[in-house]
């Protein structure tokens, strides 16, 4: 039996990074700098609207069935395209709510499949609805990248996110390295593992060194975006505001890499309440308190 409300606590702390990473995009440096917390409302953009998606199919099934998970992509996205979403999603969403198969359309994307974040940023409520699983976290969290994300390193991503968000609520018990070494024993051979392993190597005052080893998503690509997500969540895993202005500070793809980070680290530190009354409302049968 899978734990839902862990996985609506994981789709809460997703929600509020993915909604405050959002607003730094049009506020100065000096916002970040001096960790201004921007006014509300913060609309969430396409991280949120597709992990909504997983937690109804998480709450449906118990499980990720993969055609029930294409299918409330697309009508999702159908319902509400202005979030943000990516040219391939966008194409491949299109595609799936006119019929066609996921199956033979994902691996069309980019000549072998996608390998961006966009598995990953959703990937965080399966880790809290299979906590202290990070095994099957892990397989179910491939089995709903595969219906976007063909490439395994679009997988990967997927994997290390949902099996880290497993093991938040143990990290007390665990050390940075440790809880990093956990997740890569769970990944594939790919540039996104080989990433992870250097951020076992960097401390955790080493803030520079981490957005320029690892990456904070310039290149919308899951091997330049987990490692740093996971490099905070395992550093600064007990303070989600810490954590967040971490996060927003590497510049990049900020509603993405916050919604990632926010999405573990929401399993093992209090969200702000005044965070969650800023970010625009979820559908009300999947608030965290509804």
């Amino acid at each position: 039996m899978g734990d839902l409300d862990r996985a609506l606590l994981s789709l809460a702390g997703l929600s509020v990074g993915d909604a405050f990473g959002e607003q730094f995009f049009k506020l100065p440096w000096d916002a970040i700098r001096e960790r201004r917390l921007p006014n509300g409302p913060w609309p969430w953009t396409d991280d949120t609207a597709m992990a909504l998606s997983i937690v109804e199919v998480l709450r449906e099934h118990r499980a990720i069935e993969q055609d029930a998970l294409a299918a409330r992509f697309a009508e999702r996205f159908r319902q509400d395209p202005q979030r943000g979403y990516g040219g391939g999603a966008v194409r491949l969403l299109l595609q799936v709510a006119d019929g066609a198969s996921w199956e033979e359309q994902a691996p069309r994307l980019f000549n072998g499949g996608s390998y961006g974040n966009g598995a990953a940023m959703r990937a965080g409520p399966i880790g809290g609805y299979f906590w202290g699983d990070p095994e099957r976290a892990a397989q179910e969290a491939q089995r709903s990248a595969v219906v976007t994300h063909a490439h395994l390193e679009g997988q990967a991503g997927a994997i290390a996110v949902a099996a880290a968000a497993a093991m938040a609520p143990f990290k007390l018990a665990l050390s940075s390295i440790d809880f990093l070494s956990q997740v890569i024993a769970l990944l594939p051979q790919t540039q996104t593992k080989e990433k992870i392993e250097e951020a076992r190597k960097i401390g955790p005052d080493e803030h520079g060194r981490a957005v320029s080893t690892l990456g904070t998503g310039a290149e919308v690509a899951a091997f330049d975006t987990v490692p740093f997500c996971l490099w905070v969540a395992a550093n600064h895993g007990f303070d989600f505001e810490a954590a967040l202005w971490t996060t927003v500070a590497g510049g990049g793809d900020r509603d993405t890499t916050c919604a990632i980070v926010g999405s573990i680290v929401g399993l093992s530190a209090d969200i702000p309440e005044d965070w969650i009354r800023a970010r625009e409302a979820l559908p009300a049968e999947l608030e965290l308190m509804a």
